[in-house]
């Protein structure tokens, strides 16, 4: 039985049979890959991390990201952290987040990282919420003084010991306490496979973030099934332009790259020129990122004129792919681009697979290890084709919301409750109709707002668009569509709903009200923030009343 050194912890004897049961779990930790190339390959590159800011390039070899994950751990280790402490970093795409991560998990550890675009608000409520015991942090990024916040931070969160910051100085610098490299420390590790090693915070499109707990068997089991899935080997170079912070970035860059041993090339602020000046440069091979990132691709003027021939995989995730999208990728990028459908609670759970024709009109079919049910409001199960409530069983479940277990929504049978409403084929393959918290209910019937918006991409003058509810006193609710434009473009509301009769969507399901808005919401990750777009609609419902 594992030692619980985390509150909220769900992991019992059932579980642990289960999951042997299974198979899936690897059972080891990532400093055991860590530590296999350092012996195997030690001059070979692990990193190459690009800094925006002067465009300046990092590349380190195994053995000189040992040397810094040894000398990061000596250091966490002075500073009084041990197995089950929390260790919060707020960094972006950079080697020093690799070697955090995998210094944290030497010394036993809790990885936390944390987006880069919080702010006092955010960073007070999670670092106190942790308890953490070390904040690490840039000194500044984009512009914003991080140094400054994390001491105003110290200052108010009791456990938090020590703060340091990248580029700072004195007692606080990062180069000085922690990352002074030396020696390779002793290849064991106190950290156990189904100890937690990471606490990742939901990216708040609801407003509320909760604090997610993974073992390395729950991250690391699901990641070698992937692995096998995508057909990956260690002639990969992955590319990864989604934060570190989000579990997109953290499982499928960091975690992958470690267990394949391959180089990963990191990009800390997003441009598209940039990432196709990197893809070139490095001949990366893959990457995993939310749908905006391959659309800026997409779209990007010079693409076909860039030697990426051995570019070939794009997985993306985070919100359905418009069709329409997934086709121009294809075509301007060369590569193969298939969905996945995951959480931060249990990573990518579906994906289409290498030889799917279904990438246009599914969110892929279940991993294994990894269980996919329909049900309706009762907790029964759906037949095929019909929307219901999407649950998940399997081996990269979470263990527990920090703190927080009466929000853990998992039944007696290990189902979890996503949020997610969706609906599933004959041969399995899902396609996720929306959050419930989206559902739109026009006169007793519920509009498929994803097929909406997809149809709505189709329009020449739309960049991107989210349909909201807008309450109403007579229909209960009706949608409001937000969109984006391209550049000098113009849209009407009776444009909109032509478009939409052409593509024979029907008039029940049109928004009845349009709002061009300058930028739309985002989380960092790649998800639409549609609760803040709720709270605008509700004003235009109550001017209607």
């Amino acid at each position: 039985m594992m030692e619980v050194a985390v509150e909220g912890v769900f992991l019992d004897q059932n579980r642990l049979e289960l999951e042997r049961a299974r198979g899936i779990w690897p059972d080891r930790v990532i400093t055991e890959d860590f530590d296999r190339w350092l012996l195997e390959k030690p001059d070979d590159t692990a990193i190459i991390s690009f800094r925006e800011e002067d465009a300046s390039t990092t590349r380190l070899s195994w053995r000189q990201l040992g040397e810094q994950v040894a000398g990061i751990a000596r250091g966490l280790s002075a500073c009084g952290v041990g197995h089950g402490d929390v260790v919060s970093f707020q960094l972006p795409n950079c080697w020093q987040f690799v070697a955090m991560h995998l210094a944290c998990a030497r010394i036993g550890a809790v990885s936390n990282p944390l987006m880069p675009i919080f702010r006092s608000r955010e960073m007070s409520f999670m670092v106190k919420h942790a308890e953490s015991k070390v904040l690490v942090v840039p000194s500044r990024f984009r512009g914003f003084d991080h140094g400054a916040l994390a001491l105003e931070l110290q200052r108010d969160c009791p456990a938090l010991r020590h703060v340091f910051m990248i580029g700072g100085a004195g007692e606080h610098s990062f180069e000085a306490a922690l990352a002074g490299g030396g020696a390779t420390i002793e290849t064991g590790t106190r950290l156990g496979p189904n100890d937690v090693t990471q606490l990742l915070f939901t990216s708040g499109t609801t407003g509320e973030s909760k604090g997610v707990l993974h073992t390395s068997n729950t991250l690391m089991g699901t990641i070698l099934q992937f692995i096998k899935r995508m057909e990956l080997d260690a002639s990969e170079v992955v590319f990864m332009p989604s934060p570190l912070a989000h579990q997109a970035g953290f499982a499928y860059g960091l975690t992958l790259s470690v267990i394949l041993g391959v180089p990963i090339v990191l990009l800390d602020i997003w441009s598209a020129a940039r990432a196709v000046e990197l893809m070139e440069a490095y001949q990366t091979t893959i990457t995993f990122a939310a749908t905006p990132f391959l659309a800026d691709l997409a779209h990007f003027p010079e693409v076909e004129r860039r030697s990426l021939d051995a570019f070939r995989l794009f997985i993306t995730s985070g919100a359905p792919i418009p069709p329409v999208l997934v086709e121009l990728a294809q075509e301007k990028l060369h590569a193969k681009v298939v969905a996945s459908w995951g959480m931060t609670e249990c990573c990518s759970a579906s994906t289409t697979l290498l030889s799917c024709h279904k990438i246009l009109e599914s969110d892929g079919v279940t991993v294994p290890g990894a269980e996919l049910m329909i049900v309706d409001d009762e907790g029964v199960e759906l037949p095929r084709g019909q929307p219901g409530t999407l649950k998940f069983r399997g081996s990269s479940l979470f263990v527990g919301y920090l703190k927080r277990p009466q929000l853990y929504a998992v039944d007696r049978q290990g189902w979890f409750n996503t949020g997610d409403i969706a609906r599933m084929d004959e041969e399995g393959y899902i396609r996720i109709c929306g959050r419930e918290k989206d559902i739109i209910i026009r006169g007793g019937e519920n509009i498929p707002v994803v097929e909406v918006e997809s149809a709505m991409y189709r329009i020449p003058q739309v960049a991107e668009v989210a349909i909201v509810a807008m309450p109403d006193p007579r229909m209960q609710e009706r949608a409001c569509a937000f969109v984006t434009l391209r550049q000098g473009q113009r849209l009407t509301l009776a444009e909109m709903q032509a478009h939409l009769a052409a593509e024979g969507v029907s008039k029940h399901f049109w928004p009845e009200r349009l709002e061009v808005i300058e930028n739309m919401p985002w989380t960092p990750t790649g998800k639409i923030q549609k609760f803040v777009l709720r709270e605008i609609a509700k004003d235009f419902g109550a001017q209607a009343g």
